[in-house]
């Protein structure tokens, strides 16, 4: 089993940093941007920063942990964080190189519960929690003690 981490990026405009799945045969979906935590990864903070720095070439200042979840077999971490600059085109990982994985779209989703509403964000049980929760997370975000991942 293996653990995985996830970010609940908010961006300086208020809005959600996604990143939308678009795969051949599916229809496109919405994912938070995270992955696996490596045996060299020093804490799940530190496995977030990798993850946000290869998928987003972004840094991100973590407010806190705000749900932990099982999906299929696997510990799933949800990070609230706040990301300030990315640049998707300075990305790395094996995924953006491989087109039979499809597209990875870097979008921002305005932090609304009637924009999450109408977005496939997975894993569904996440995208519900932010939906009844969206009018707090961007003033939670902004707090000044957050602290760099």
């Amino acid at each position: 089993m293996t653990d995985r981490v996830r970010a609940v990026l908010v961006t300086p405009s208020g809005a959600l940093l996604t990143i939308k799945r678009v795969r051949p045969d599916a229809e496109p979906y919405w994912v938070l941007p995270g992955g696996g935590v490596e045996p060299t990864d020093a804490s799940l903070e530190d496995a977030l920063a990798r993850e946000i720095h290869e998928e987003l070439a972004g840094q991100a200042r973590v407010h806190s942990l705000i749900h932990v979840e099982e999906i299929r077999g696997e510990s799933q971490y949800f990070f609230l964080a706040r990301i300030d600059h990315w640049d998707p085109t300075r990305r790395s990982g094996p995924e953006f190189t491989d087109p039979t994985r499809g597209a990875y779209i870097v979008e921002e989703i305005p932090l609304t519960s009637s924009a999450l509403a109408g977005t496939a964000l997975k894993p569904e049980s996440v995208g519900d929690l932010l939906v009844r929760h969206a009018s707090d997370l961007f003033h939670l975000a902004d707090l000044r003690t957050s602290r760099p991942a």
